[in-house]
């Protein structure tokens, strides 16, 4: 067998195995060495298939780490406000949140100028780690004027649409969000909440959402992995 027959095979049967989920988005492939066995090709055989899998988006490598397989991509639809969990299920992925933090303290400065209340006004700050299909994608934090939606100091939020919670239980319908996105690099702790390395990249979006009579509601700061979220827009001319 050739070289080149080889290497299509083995890429054919890497395929076939990543399509059925034999290794789930975000997991690393076994070692090299390993994984040439399992084929029966060697090494260099190996990464040439690797390689053409790489080239395609399929797998990912790292230097230090070895081949992984891509978390899912989640994205906002262009011109469309969504919620995380309505992202999720778009895409036929369950949606999880593990509450981090979730109390009542006074408005900070800047915090106060966006939502329109009073400096040290109550806010109901709460922290999520959101993820899909059990893969942590986002670190989420949101501040909610306590006056505006007091029921959220107290309603379980785990596994949760914080918009619906805020339709259902406060009579809040967010109607458009004013969003910013940057890439920064995380780090060390919310590398560990993520589950990337510390100074991976990450996407870091800054919202102000109001409702339809243009009252800012909720202030949002997300941050996430930056090989799992892609951020979509119309953009048009001026006439």
């Amino acid at each position: 067998m050739t070289t080149g027959t080889a290497s299509t095979q083995a890429y054919e049967q890497l395929a076939r195995d990543l399509t059925v989920g034999r290794y789930a988005p975000g997991s690393r492939l076994p070692g090299e060495r390993e994984l040439a066995t399992q084929l029966g090709v060697s090494r260099a055989t190996l990464r040439l298939a690797l390689s053409r899998l790489e080239s395609e988006g399929i797998l990912q490598r790292s230097a230090q780490r070895g081949w992984f397989v891509p978390t899912q991509v989640i994205g906002e639809p262009p011109s469309t406000l969504q919620s995380f969990t309505e992202m999720a299920r778009a895409r036929g992925l369950r949606p999880t949140a593990r509450v981090i933090r979730q109390e009542v303290r006074p408005a900070g400065m800047d915090e106060a100028a966006k939502l329109r209340i009073a400096p040290a006004a109550p806010v109901i700050e709460v922290d999520r780690l959101r993820g899909m299909d059990g893969t942590p994608v986002c670190f989420d934090v949101v501040v909610v004027p306590e006056n505006r939606a007091a029921a959220l100091a107290t309603a379980d939020l785990t596994d949760a649409s914080l918009y619906d919670v805020l339709r259902e239980r406060c009579g809040i319908e967010v109607h458009r969000s004013a969003y910013t996105l940057m890439a920064e690099s995380a780090d060390a702790e919310l590398a560990r909440l993520l589950g990337i390395g510390a100074g991976a990249p990450v996407l870091v979006g800054d919202e102000i959402a109001y409702t339809s009579d243009g009252t800012p509601v909720l202030i949002g700061h997300n941050k996430y992995r930056g090989d799992a979220y892609r951020f979509e827009a119309d953009l048009f001319r001026r006439a």
